[in-house]
């Protein structure tokens, strides 16, 4: 069988060839140091979300690692591998806070969210560099959040239980500007929770959007319903709605008793 192509190489100053491949260590014919660069010998690599960085030797390309990936501190070493484009090699300070040994991350240098050409809003840079890196000539859109009318991304659930017992909606959604969350049950004018004093609404914001939470204590027949969580912001509206059933805890004792 032919050997498999050499696809990164130095010559070494000793005269032997240092060789790797794709998914591999280093390994050394003989010697233990580096020498002239044969480019002929590196291939490109390819799928590399954070970029390519050189090798231990200086003369390969090959695919940087990723923000969160563990990464070597001092650039001389090369065990964990060097950090790609826009991050850094950093110890988690809050790992070290709580009696952790921290490990060195790649961390993103910029915090600036980026607005993406389709509209979605990106933490970093560092991440919006990962979900285009296999699409060429795409640029962001500005940066900063996208801004937009508000997203219901996770919508209240349907939920039945029985009289006496609490039910808790949520529903959390995504926008910029801060959009406003407000609860109404169906039929009726009043937003939630009004005077009620067993239904309780809170919630808090999110980088981008807001998360909030209905609930209703002691559950009574006459609580049955759709209830809706309605969203705003400067750019629009939306709404979702689930649907509560309350079952009669006491028919039900009866019944289990009867049979």
């Amino acid at each position: 069988h032919a050997p498999p192509p050499l696809t990164r190489g130095v010559v070494l100053a000793s005269g032997a060839l240092l060789v790797s491949s794709p998914g591999s260590i280093w390994g050394m014919v003989e010697g233990d140091d580096c020498g002239k660069c044969e480019l002929a010998l590196c291939s490109e690599p390819k799928d590399c979300p954070a970029g390519t960085v050189l090798d231990r030797c200086g003369c390969c390309p090959e695919c940087g690692n990723v923000e969160g990936q563990i990464c070597d501190l001092d650039q001389g070493n090369h065990f964990y591998g060097q950090c790609g484009d826009n991050l850094e090699c950093r110890l988690d300070a809050d790992e070290a806070r709580f009696g952790e040994v921290p490990e060195p991350q790649c961390v993103c240098k910029s915090q600036e969210s980026i607005c993406g050409p389709e509209g979605k809003t990106y933490e970093n840079i560092c991440q919006f560099n990962k979900a285009y890196a296999t699409k060429r000539n795409i640029s962001m859109k500005h940066k900063g959040p996208c801004e937009s009318a508000p997203v219901i991304s996770v919508p209240p659930q349907d939920v039945q239980n029985f009289t006496g017992n609490d039910v808790i909606f949520g529903c959390e959604v995504s926008a910029y500007p801060m959009p406003h969350l407000e609860w109404k049950k169906k039929g009726s004018k009043m937003f939630l929770p009004g005077d009620d004093a067993h239904i309780s609404a809170r919630g808090g914001p999110q980088k981008y959007g807001v998360t909030g939470w209905l609930q209703i204590q002691g559950l009574k027949k006459s609580d049955e319903g759709i209830y809706i969580c309605h969203t705003k912001n400067k750019y629009g509206a939306t709404y979702a709605s689930a649907r509560l059933k309350v079952i009669d805890g006491i028919l039900c004792f009866v019944f289990f008793i009867w049979m």
